[in-house]
């Protein structure tokens, strides 16, 4: 069992930052593929980005491409999600999960061991 909490969220202006954190204690996280997803209210679950076990490979949602960064720091069981030029329409809960089965990195039903979400709301 893996157990992942984000942290980072917050309120932030339009065309601001903020760096989003999923840590885990219990497990190394070096060994998972990883993804972040976000839902906003009334909407479906939605991919971000996603990295592989070692960062090596990464795949972002057209809507982030060029603006958010996935990223990890293996000691420190760390995932990042970098986020720069927010907009309000980036408004939703981020989840960070592991992707179980190295592929169909967009899929949700391909990641396992969610976590509880932070809140990220942009302002215009």
């Amino acid at each position: 069992q893996v157990q992942l909490v984000e942290s980072g969220g917050g309120l932030v202006q339009a065309g601001g930052s903020l760096r989003l954190s999923c840590a885990t204690s219990r497990r190394t996280l070096s060994m998972y593929n990883m993804g972040w997803f976000r839902q906003a209210p009334g909407k479906e679950r939605e991919f971000v980005a996603a990295s592989n076990w070692s960062g090596a490979d990464t795949y972002y949602a057209d809507s982030v491409k060029g603006r958010f960064t996935i990223s990890r720091d293996n000691a420190k069981n760390t995932v990042y999600l970098q986020m720069n030029s927010l907009k309000p329409e980036d408004t939703a809960v981020y989840s960070c999960a592991v992707n179980l089965v190295g592929t169909g990195w967009y899929r949700p039903e391909n990641y396992a061991y969610w976590g509880q979400g932070t809140q990220v709301t942009v302002s215009s």
